[in-house]
């Protein structure tokens, strides 16, 4: 679209159409996630591995949610 020398608020409307679909994405694949990954380590019982879990969590929601 830049190359094509398209009107800039198209292009920023196609990038937050773009973003919007990642984050849509993400919010799927993060609850995938909890839905399996983490449960089966909480069923474990595993102290280390669901601390290591919620650690991952931690580390990785904050930046799933910066704009």
């Amino acid at each position: 679209m830049i190359e094509e020398e398209r009107y800039c608020i198209d292009i920023v409307t196609q990038i937050q159409a773009i973003r919007a679909g990642l984050s849509r994405v993400e919010d799927v694949v993060l609850q995938d996630h909890v839905a399996h990954c983490v449960q089966e380590v909480i069923e474990s019982g595993d102290l280390e591995q669901r601390q290591a879990k919620i650690d991952e969590l931690m580390r990785v929601l904050p930046k799933s949610r910066r704009e």
